[in-house]
């Protein structure tokens, strides 16, 4: 299919939970690898990996890692107030969606896994005396998303440009070690997401976002943005 201009992308970019199991090609996988390893990065560190799950018996095992976790989200999420930017049935969709995912996550035909190594600090012989050691080790890890982040998106709509559906899902950082145990994935290397891929059962659409001025802020925090 065509691709759709980057806004129309933005614009229509829908979670799609519900996935069917059609295998997707190698070479659209790898489309979506490349387009994450276009994105930025702290300091060009492209210190990124990305674990692609495709053998059937390990989605499997996956899938119940994650449902295991997602029993967790679940409770948590039933405690919640439905957020005011959301209809009743927005919200009870989402909820439904979800537990679908929740249950069929490892009937994906793809999972990615966007993972972070650590990034090193200058040795101790060349760290400038006068920054603190544990201040700059609270910023490295403060900033930590931005360079794993970019590359989930970027993940996110090259699977709208080819027809693709994902959804971004963390649930299964409640049981990270097991998951990690489970990919062979290094103690050291943290995991920021879990993307299911897959032809979509549903349609990219309209996104249902809060208007302008309730997010954002024009000069001062509080001042609503206004053209």
């Amino acid at each position: 299919m065509p691709d759709p201009g980057l806004f129309e992308m933005m614009d229509t970019a829908r979670a799609l939970r519900v996935l069917k199991p059609d295998p997707v090609p190698n070479a659209l996988v790898e489309r979506l690898l490349h387009a994450a390893t276009r994105a930025s990065s702290a300091g060009n560190a492209q210190n990124w990996a990305f674990v692609v799950v495709r053998d059937a018996a390990l989605r499997r095992e996956v899938g119940a890692l994650y449902r295991r976790a997602s029993d967790v989200a679940a409770k948590v999420y039933a405690a919640r107030d439905r957020p005011p930017h959301l209809t009743d049935r927005q919200w009870h969709g989402m909820l439904v969606a979800g537990a679908h995912l929740y249950a069929h996550m490892g009937e994906a035909p793809v999972l990615i896994l966007p993972c972070l190594q650590p990034r090193d600090l200058p040795p101790a012989d060349r760290f400038p005396p006068e920054v603190s050691l544990a201040d700059e080790m609270t910023y490295l890890d403060r900033i930590r998303g931005a360079s794993i982040y970019p590359a989930v998106q970027n993940i996110v709509l090259a699977c709208r440009a080819l027809g693709l559906g994902t959804v971004i899902t963390t649930n299964h950082l409640r049981l990270e070690a097991e998951m990690k145990a489970l990919l062979g994935i290094p103690t050291a290397v943290d995991t920021f997401a879990l993307m299911p891929v897959g032809w979509p059962v549903g349609k990219p659409g309209p996104l249902s976002r809060k208007p302008l001025a309730e997010a954002a802020h024009r000069d001062r925090w509080g001042k609503p943005w206004a053209p």
